[in-house]
């Protein structure tokens, strides 16, 4: 991971605006007024070493280092207690061995849409050398050469957001970061771009619900990384 963006930190709520250029996964006003609220929990991976170095870390399936593994099992502390209906986790390794120290490699499915944003030719580079060669470029407005666009991310993401809503009862995910960013998004109906605001850090915690209905998509916690040690 090697992007940088505006700072969004945690606790944040908000309701959502729906976007006129991008196909909405809101659900429809009418419904769910009487509902329980569904709360989908967004676990992203412990640190690796190009996390560190800050290397675009897409589909190179890096293992976690030895703090990345701490703060894996930390995350398990700091999920004691919820219950989820489903757990999903990318198949990438930092992400399934992360699920693992956290206490759910057993009952986690594995979910193909979850991986990291494809980098292409931008794998393995730093923000700073792309940034040398393309000044203005943005990975949420641009995407990569030979990699994903935003619109090809945030497609997954509109795929997985449909089956988790689908689904009665919490939901907790592991993901990557920059993927987790556009998810987070586009739960609020916002088009891919606006995931550049949401920043996470590795082992992190985040939480998407609703306000008063499902017509309210809305963040309950972001970026929460209390649990996270040396």
């Amino acid at each position: 991971m090697a992007e940088h963006a505006p700072l969004n930190r945690r606790y944040v709520a908000s309701s959502v605006l729906k976007n006129k250029n991008q196909e909405s996964v809101a659900p429809n006003e009418d419904e769910g007024m009487n509902q329980v609220l569904q709360i989908v929990y967004l676990a992203r991976h412990g640190e690796t070493a190009w996390t560190l170095s800050g290397q675009y870390t897409g589909l190179t399936d890096l293992p976690l280092t030895e703090r990345g593994e701490r703060n894996a099992r930390r995350l398990a502390e700091r999920l004691r207690g919820l219950t989820f209906a489903k757990v999903f986790t990318s198949p990438l390794q930092r992400v399934r061995r992360t699920c693992e120290l956290a206490g759910f490699g057993a009952i986690a499915e594995i979910d193909g849409d979850l991986v990291e944003w494809n980098y292409g030719d931008y794998e393995r580079r730093r923000s700073a050398d792309v940034h040398r060669e393309r000044p203005d470029w943005q990975l949420f407005r641009d995407g990569c050469p030979g990699g994903e666009s935003p619109s090809e991310v945030s497609a997954r993401a509109d795929n997985a957001i449909k089956r988790i809503r689908a689904i009665g009862g919490n939901v907790l995910l592991f993901s990557s970061g920059h993927f987790l960013r556009v998810l987070a998004a586009r739960w609020l109906g916002l088009e891919p771009r606006a995931g550049r605001l949401f920043l996470l850090s590795t082992a992190s915690l985040s939480a998407l619900s609703y306000e008063h209905n499902l017509s309210q998509p809305a963040i309950r916690l972001w970026d929460d990384d209390r649990h996270v040690g040396d």
